[in-house]
């Protein structure tokens, strides 16, 4: 199943009227329940009330954009702070659709920092880079000693449910870890449409999907790993690898949904493995 179309998009340029978006988020644990203790945001950047679909823990968040899209100009900032113990599921409704733009970079930027053993799980769907669009996106995680992250990240370029191809515009994104105050993972992006780096067999091969999924803070054992290598997606391409006590996976492919299958597929493997608890995936992805 290819990325959704979205509506006409805005305008190409509107940086004059762009949204300034922020959302601080904190946990903490109250007896055997991680508790949402701080929830502030700034313009249109919003988290539902909390559920708890495992019991006390985790604490699982919707976080929602109401304008649907990030245009030109743009600046989303999400910030979330788990604090020792607690234990954090956060996921979003829709994919995140990127608008063109005509000289207006628009940008979000991810910071998340994992007390002691504490748990946070990124679970976000799609972005969706629409052709012509200028976007940045940065996610940075600090991990304390003992602390565990599970996380993904799925990129479409050009809504391809209508044909369209990223022929036009850049898409960037930074990714970093860290444990214990040392830099264990530091990867950048730069991708500009059009570019012979999309069809590249050392690049995308001219396939419009790909992401990463990152499970950090203890190292599998083999026989784990075997079992995320046995993993296979639907359709494109899937690899694994362990460097210490991150696990890192890829997916190149044409289906946003045939990388959350197999993305799913890997979580439900991990998740037992890293965090302790059985898989189950949040309500919301079946509406």
């Amino acid at each position: 199943m290819s990325a959704v179309l979205a509506p006409s998009p805005p305008p190409a340029d509107r940086s004059s009227q762009a949204w300034e978006a922020c959302l601080e988020l904190g946990y903490e644990r109250r007896g055997a329940r991680t508790v949402l203790v701080r929830n502030k945001h700034r313009g249109p950047l919003v988290v539902q009330k909390s559920l708890y679909p495992e019991g006390d823990a985790p604490c699982q968040n919707v976080i929602v954009h109401p304008p649907g899209g990030i245009a030109g100009g743009d600046c989303l900032q999400i910030d979330v702070s788990v604090d020792r113990g607690a234990s954090v599921q956060l996921t979003t409704p829709g994919a995140t659709k990127w608008y063109r733009s005509a000289s207006a970079v628009a940008s979000q930027r991810v910071r998340m920092g994992v007390a002691a053993g504490s748990v946070l799980e990124w679970l976000p769907q799609e972005n969706v880079v629409f052709d012509g669009a200028l976007a940045h996106a940065s996610i940075r995680v600090d991990l304390a000693r003992g602390a565990r992250y599970l996380g993904w990240d799925v990129v479409c370029l050009g809504r391809t449910a209508s044909g369209e191809r990223f022929t036009r515009g850049a898409f960037s994104q930074d990714v970093e870890l860290r444990s214990c105050d040392e830099l264990v993972l530091a990867e950048r992006a730069a991708l500009r449409g059009g570019a012979r780096l999309l069809q590249s067999r050392i690049g995308l091969r001219d396939l419009p999907v790909f992401g990463t999924f990152i499970a950090a803070g203890v190292r599998i054992d083999d026989d784990v790993l075997g079992h995320c290598r046995a993993t296979t997606a639907q359709d494109g391409e899937g690899a694994v690898t362990r460097i210490g006590a991150v696990t890192l996976a890829r997916y190149r492919g044409t289906s946003t949904a045939s990388a959350r299958q197999y993305f799913v597929g890997l979580w439900r493997v991990l998740r037992p493995a890293t965090v302790g608890c059985a898989p189950r995936l949040p309500r919301l992805w079946n509406t």
